[in-house]
């Protein structure tokens, strides 16, 4: 049944009424498959050149339900009164943003099943404000969660798990910044990196994929501020190992400096350090020992 779906995706096929009755009729049968077989099958539906036609058909005849709920659950009822995007529609559509050729490096199966669960905390997370409309706070937050529990059923390797759950929590941070008549400063912009980390090409991937908008002029918009941060990214880890965003000083400087021996105050210590890291950039370790000795004598108080 999965497989019709890829091939329908993957071959871009009408599948004939009569495989879309039997499936719906027999679809519980798919609680005899193993976790790890219906994994591999997602995989290579959502791997395909344009998967949508193949996840419609999961959801149409109630195929989603028996390995994915979250998927369906995203169908929100649609009212006159308060008026939101069908969450469903828009997750297809972002799944299909996510273009195999888009960078080089990233990995696309992984950008591609991070779509896929980006919103499905909205259904859980969705109130009504008056006078604003559809809200669905925090529902970043609630959506890792939800990811972690849903692919641990499906038998993904913990690695996969945690890199797709992350930029689940993530993919909206690109939107928490404001450019203002400056711009994004150095300091928030070592931030997004640092949150990223090793995930930073596919969390930006992701971030222009989510973009849906039928507005061509908001469209643009969007696009031209990723370029724009992206632009400063590569500025920032030219000039200063922005990936590495190590302090000016390692662990042993800094107990040979301070004269203490590893402990929570060592930690501390690098912590203090990697804030003005990213607040400031790099500073040079004779700078950073004399902020490393103000922040110490702040700690201990007088002698």
């Amino acid at each position: 049944m999965l497989r019709a779906a890829r091939f329908i995706a993957g071959y871009e096929l009408t599948p004939e009424p009569a495989l879309v009755d039997a499936v719906a009729a027999t679809r519980h049968r798919l609680e005899i498959v193993s976790a790890e077989r219906i994994r591999d099958e997602l995989d290579k539906l959502l791997t395909v050149a344009w998967p949508g036609a193949g996840l419609w058909f999961c959801v149409d005849t109630g195929l989603a339900e028996e390995f994915l709920p979250e998927l369906p659950a995203m169908r929100l009822e649609q009212d006159p009164i308060h008026r939101h995007k069908d969450v469903l529609a828009h997750t297809i559509a972002v799944v299909e943003n996510v273009r195999p050729d888009a960078r080089p490096g990233f990995d696309f199966r992984l950008t591609r099943l991070a779509a896929l669960f980006h919103d499905v905390g909205k259904p859980k997370t969705r109130s009504y404000r008056k006078g604003k409309g559809v809200a669905f706070h925090h529902h970043e937050v609630v959506g890792a969660r939800m990811t972690r529990e849903r692919m641990a059923a499906l038998r993904y390797p913990a690695d996969d798990i945690e890199q797709v759950s992350r930029l689940v929590e993530l993919h909206l941070r690109f939107h928490g910044y404001d450019e203002g008549e400056g711009g994004w400063t150095d300091s928030a912009v070592r931030r997004y990196a640092r949150d990223a980390g090793s995930l930073l090409d596919q969390l930006n991937e992701l971030t222009r994929a989510d973009c849906t908008t039928r507005n061509r002029r908001r469209a643009a918009e969007l696009a031209a501020r990723m370029d724009r941060l992206e632009a400063r990214i590569e500025v920032l880890r030219q000039s200063e190992e922005l990936a590495a965003l190590r302090p000016d000083l390692d662990g042993h400087q800094v107990m040979q400096h301070l004269g203490v021996g590893p402990g929570p105050v060592v930690g501390d210590a690098l912590a203090f350090l990697k804030e003005l890291r990213i607040e400031e950039g790099p500073v040079g370790e004779e700078e950073a020992r004399r902020r490393l000795d103000r922040w110490w004598s702040e700690r201990t108080g007088p002698a």
